[in-house]
């Protein structure tokens, strides 16, 4: 840790944002199975490290930023959830038995097996506080006092919620749900596609707003045609990449291949369109760990190559 004269909130906030760096995927796989959408969850991420370099004035020295950051993101995660009111109200019971040990049971092992392959949008469907647990144990390998400290509650509490979360999950699991059909790709997003493909990087900047913007992860957030349109001149320099439209929790996506013989694209786009033209554009080039655990299902008729698909 650094200490002392002024150029210490220089070293400190140097200091945050190698952690945060190294942190953002285990945030995301946070976030994501919190809010249900692994898209959500990045934005709950980038958030997260906004919001904590503007706390960092009032950052004690010693307070380790690993469980820091993480608050910060469980608590913006809430904020967002109860906005949209779908928070579940969950009353507290007695505590059942779960061990914490550092090699659990083959019982505890299917558990968190179960849970790391449970789809991201089915956590919504548990309670917030069930949901919190149950990610930061399963999935993330917290232990029961970690959890307690980030979540406020009595490790008896912890066990509660994780016993009953886990039985949720299974019964979630269990229910049979048919995969829903995507649909063709919509005319915009085929011919967004179809110019970038062709590499018609005039043909794509006549599509932009006027006040178009572009996210791509930490990187500054490009605002106007012309700033965005540096976009198209950057992936012109770089050969070999192939989009796909695609559907990811119910938004129309375009998966972005660097190997067309690999089945899982390297990362995604997603766009958004206001009168017949583009108004945002994220590139998930700089955070491929959201396409990581995403269900993403390629638009009908639409591989990379012959043969391929992705899930």
């Amino acid at each position: 840790m650094s200490a002392g004269p002024p150029s210490g909130n220089g070293d400190r906030k140097a200091e945050i944002l190698a952690v945060a760096g190294q942190l953002r995927p285990e945030l995301h796989r946070y976030c994501a199975r919190l809010m249900g959408s692994v898209i959500d969850g990045e934005d709950v991420v980038q958030d997260t490290l906004i919001r904590a370099l503007e706390a960092l004035p009032d950052l004690d020295e010693a307070t380790p930023l690993r469980p820091w950051l993480f608050r910060i993101a469980h608590n913006r995660a809430l904020d967002l959830l109860r906005s949209r009111v779908v928070r579940k109200a969950e009353p507290m019971v007695a505590a059942s038995d779960v061990v914490d040990l550092a090699n659990p049971d083959p019982v505890e092992t299917l558990m968190r097996q179960e849970a790391v392959k449970t789809a991201v949008s089915r956590f919504a469907e548990l309670p917030l506080v069930q949901r919190s647990v149950v990610i930061l144990k399963d999935v993330l390998d917290e232990s029961l006092v970690e959890i307690a400290a980030l979540l406020d509650l009595t490790v008896d509490a912890v066990k509660g919620h994780l016993a009953r979360g886990r039985t949720r999950l299974r019964e979630i699991n269990a229910q049979t749900s048919q995969r829903q059909e995507p649909g063709p790709a919509s005319e915009a997003v085929a011919r967004y596609v179809a110019l970038f493909n062709q590499r018609d990087w005039d043909g794509l900047r006549a599509l932009l707003a006027d006040d178009v913007k572009l996210n791509q992860s930490t990187y500054p957030l490009r605002v106007g045609a012309a700033d965005v349109g540096m976009f198209f001149t950057i992936y012109a320099k770089i050969d070999g990449v192939w989009l796909v439209p695609g559907w990811l929790e119910g938004r129309e996506v375009i998966a972005v291949f660097e190997d067309r013989d690999n089945p899982k694209p390297s990362y995604i786009m997603w766009l958004e369109w206001k009168n017949g033209r583009i108004s945002f554009i994220r590139d998930y080039r700089y955070s491929r760990y959201v396409a990581a655990d995403a269900e993403l299902v390629l638009a009908p008729g639409m591989k990379p190559s012959s043969g391929n698909t992705a899930h």
